[in-house]
């Protein structure tokens, strides 16, 4: 099955992601990590998830780019933290897919899907504030928008957190 867990900064997305994967039963619980760090507040972000899922069995696999590459073990659980970061990197670092990172990074969700037992993805809600952007960030917005979308058109289940409630947006309630 595949999930998608969305909300704000600091909504709770995480903890609920953490928990939803727990529930999916058991299995090698895999965490992709997505963010790469560039400064100490990330150094700090990256220790405070990690200590959150350290007692949940789950393997750390770190990735910035190309989820097509990537080889998980049949019958798995992933977790993959977060798709923002990951169309980040897609679109600004050397490796990444540049103007094709909507394809690049749909074409990876379904690589992942066909290995793994469940699927479930932690996104930024990023489109509410009404703040006017610069060019650059208007397209990332609306690179993250059109996999936001596609996560949520092949869902089972997508949630929205808003302070720590999670809102159920398609599927069931799964905790």
């Amino acid at each position: 099955m595949f999930f998608v867990v969305t909300g704000g900064s600091g909504s709770g997305k995480s903890a609920f992601a953490e928990k939803l994967t727990a529930s999916l039963g058991e299995g090698r619980r895999i965490y992709i990590a997505t963010m790469m760090c560039f400064d100490e507040e990330g150094k700090k972000r990256i220790s405070r998830h990690r200590a959150m899922r350290a007692d949940k069995h789950f393997e750390t696999l770190e990735l910035y780019t190309d989820l097509c590459g990537l080889e998980v073990p049949e019958d798995s659980i992933l977790l993959l933290e977060c798709m923002s970061n990951l169309v980040a990197n897609e679109m600004f670092d050397e490796s990444g897919a540049k103007e094709g990172t909507v394809e690049a990074v749909v074409e990876g969700l379904h690589h992942l899907r066909k290995k793994a037992r469940h699927l479930v993805v932690v996104t930024n809600e990023i489109f509410s504030d009404g703040l006017e952007y610069d060019p650059e960030t208007k397209k990332y917005q609306a690179y993250l928008g059109a996999v936001n979308c596609r996560m949520a058109e092949e869902a089972d289940g997508f949630y929205e957190v808003v302070y720590g409630l999670p809102l159920v947006r398609k599927g069931e309630y799964r905790l």
